[in-house]
């Protein structure tokens, strides 16, 4: 399969994560501001050639009855402005990524000031290793 970048995408930041080689490890890998959809698909792009992939999982916020909502709505347009550049995209469910991550840190003994540099890597690291964990590497395209 390859390595696949991972991404946590808000409005205004992006939590990146990428997997190893055999994409079975994930690790948090930075967190990028967000400028608009031209420059934030460039940033998107310069990583999957610094990390020789083009395989991008984008976490999915759907609402908590399964069905999407306008945060889901925003990552899916991201996803195709990143599968017109020519990157394979695919979508994992990311509900209660951020809680999870959020978590990891607290227990960590993380102090809160310092948790909102970390929460957006972690979930987009917890969003990769839900995909890989699920068996998801051959899956479609949405």
């Amino acid at each position: 399969m390859g390595r696949v970048v991972a991404l946590d995408v808000g409005d205004v930041r992006i939590g990146v994560a990428i997997s190893d080689p055999t994409c079975t490890i994930a690790q948090p890998l930075e967190v990028y501001r967000r400028i608009g959809y031209g420059p934030d698909s460039k940033y998107v792009l310069g990583l999957c050639q610094r990390y020789e992939t083009n395989q991008v999982l984008l976490g999915l916020p759907l609402n908590m009855d399964g069905s999407r909502g306008g945060q889901a709505q925003k990552a899916a347009a991201f996803g195709e402005v990143l599968a017109k550049a020519g990157l394979t995209v695919f979508y994992q469910d990311e509900r209660m990524t951020t809680v999870t991550a959020e978590r990891v840190l607290i227990d960590g003994s993380v102090r809160r000031e310092d948790r909102k540099q970390y929460v957006d890597k972690l979930a987009a690291a917890v969003i990769l290793e839900q995909w890989i964990a699920s068996g998801q590497g051959t899956t479609e395209r949405e």
